[in-house]
């Protein structure tokens, strides 16, 4: 900690600010008073870049805010400074490399979904109803004094999902393992 106050003064810092939590952390309030006082010409000056960001995105959406506030960059360790048309590249690349990496994260995760599809996952929240109750409610509405809110209640669902279930046998929407038990 002494070294990076240390290098912070030598490199000519009027303001330092000194954050308790790790650059991991979601609540950092040191740097969102930071990002929300910066003005036009400011420069943030770090010791590491890993101070700044938890990862390759977050760091490149702290650098936008810095651009959109008309501030700069300096990492003192990796020699970044985004007052120098390097230093800009640079971050222009990093931006490009997180997004590359988003886009493949949703990759693989729509790869993923297919794959589970392929193999008779549907995914998705479990149905409440399972369909012997969906049989159960459909004979106890057979009943015409017998109201859709009582057999909801006796069944332990709201209204609206008993109604869904219901539409989903009249609309022929059950797989066709499920469809045969309920009539």
């Amino acid at each position: 900690m002494r070294l990076q106050l240390d290098a912070l003064k030598a490199a000519g810092c009027e303001r330092i600010c000194s954050e308790r939590a790790s650059g991991t952390s979601a609540e950092r309030p040191v740097l969102t008073e930071l990002l929300g006082n910066l003005r036009t010409g400011d420069t943030v000056v770090v010791w590491r870049l890993d101070a700044l960001g938890h990862s390759l995105s977050h760091l490149v959406a702290i650098v936008q805010r810095l651009e959109a506030a008309g501030a700069d960059l300096r990492s003192l360790s990796e020699g970044i400074d985004t007052t120098l048309p390097n230093g800009r590249l640079l971050f222009h690349l990093f931006g490009a490399l997180a997004a590359f990496e988003r886009e493949l994260g949703r990759e693989r995760t729509r790869a993923g979904l297919a794959a589970a599809r392929a193999r008779g996952r549907k995914g998705g929240r479990p149905a409440k109803l399972s369909p012997e109750k969906v049989r159960f409610a459909t004979r106890l509405l057979g009943n015409p004094d017998t109201s859709v809110s009582e057999v909801a209640r006796t069944l332990g669902v709201h209204r609206s999902t008993l109604h869904k279930a219901l539409q989903a046998v009249k609309n022929d929407r059950l797989p066709a393992a499920e469809r045969s038990h309920v009539s």
